[in-house]
């Protein structure tokens, strides 16, 4: 019966290809649709002229035993590594630490990992699915500038921050989109600079918990990475809200004083990128959501507590109610 699974995943960052990678090893038949050009998702580093800087995720820990082996595969594929900068925290409060477990970086960039839970697997990059509709029990899915806009499969999974999710949902799903309310997802501004010389600062990278910025990272410190000096910084969730409308120059104006303060230089070169849904405010723990009736899905990491680990658990706590063909009801009761 697997063979008559046919599953379109909407997104291909990891809790889409978590789940799409383990129903395709079991058989199914598994279509992922990307509105990018590559997969990874927030998983992304950023190429120029002889640099290149990560400036989604900066590193993922494992805590979990599955995703502990999943690291491990990756590391022995080459795809990460163990990073071990010079932490530390600047300003007071318990906000954040630089006391963590290990920590592990895509090697030799963050979308690695991505890359090799992506191979093998059918994926259309470049096509944004604007509207999906449930009839007859199959799900058609029509998308924006596709030149094949007809797609129709037996279940579809949502594998992508909630308010997105939302906007798909509202009408072949309204209950569904009620769910996706109940978390809060919030923007964060992302600043490259490349530097002609090392920065003589004592760490490789930073909490702050004070001010615009939330975090600070020498990019070239980790492993795989090239020798150009490339630094990361990252706003607080808070200063990103109050001013997610910003231009990119606008933001570079406001955030460069601001790790000058710490010790910094102004930069050679600079680019800026905004991620409107970076993480979420109090992310569900509930692992997935799925509608028998429907057989319609959501996954991503603000159902499973955040971060990569929880976005590829989450895929996987999917693909697990799939593969047992229990089509298990997962709805929330306190919607």
């Amino acid at each position: 019966m697997k063979q008559d699974i046919n599953v379109a995943i909407i997104g291909a960052g990891i809790s889409g290809l978590s789940c799409a990678a383990a129903m395709h090893n079991s058989g199914i038949k598994v279509t992922l649709f990307e509105k990018s050009q590559g997969v990874s998702g927030r998983m992304s580093t950023r190429r120029g002229e002889n640099w290149q800087c990560d400036h989604g995720a900066q590193y993922f820990t494992a805590r979990d035993a599955g995703f502990r082996a999943e690291v491990e595969h990756w590391q022995q594929a080459g795809a990460a590594s163990l990073w071990k900068p010079r932490m530390h925290v600047f300003g007071g409060g318990s906000l954040h630490c630089s006391d963590a477990p290990e920590r592990y970086v895509g090697t030799p960039t963050m979308t690695s990992p991505s890359q090799l839970l992506a191979a093998g697997l059918d994926i259309r990059t470049g096509v944004q699915i604007n509207g999906i509709e449930y009839k007859a029990g199959r799900w058609r899915l029509t998308a924006i500038n596709d030149k094949d806009p007809d797609h129709e499969f037996t279940a579809v999974i949502l594998a992508m921050p909630s308010p997105q999710a939302a906007a798909l949902l509202c009408e072949s799903a309204p209950d569904m989109a009620e769910l996706t309310a109940l978390v809060s997802m919030r923007a964060c501004h992302a600043l490259m600079l490349t530097y002609d010389s090392p920065l003589n600062l004592p760490f490789d990278a930073a909490f702050v918990n004070d001010g615009p910025l939330r975090w600070i990272a020498r990019d070239n410190s980790k492993p795989g990475r090239g020798s150009k000096e490339t630094w990361l910084l990252h706003t607080s969730a808070e200063w990103s809200e109050k001013h997610v409308e910003h231009s990119v120059e606008e933001i570079a104006v406001l955030l460069l004083p601001a790790f000058c303060a710490l010790g910094a230089a102004m930069p050679q070169s600079w680019t800026a990128h905004r991620w409107r849904y970076a993480d979420s405010e109090a992310a569900l723990t509930i692992g997935s959501i799925w509608n028998t009736r429907q057989k319609l899905g959501m996954c991503g990491d603000w159902l499973h507590g955040g971060k990569v680990e929880g976005a590829w658990l989450s895929g996987r706590h999917l693909a697990k109610q799939l593969l047992a063909h229990s089509w298990a009801d997962r709805l929330l009761k306190t919607a």
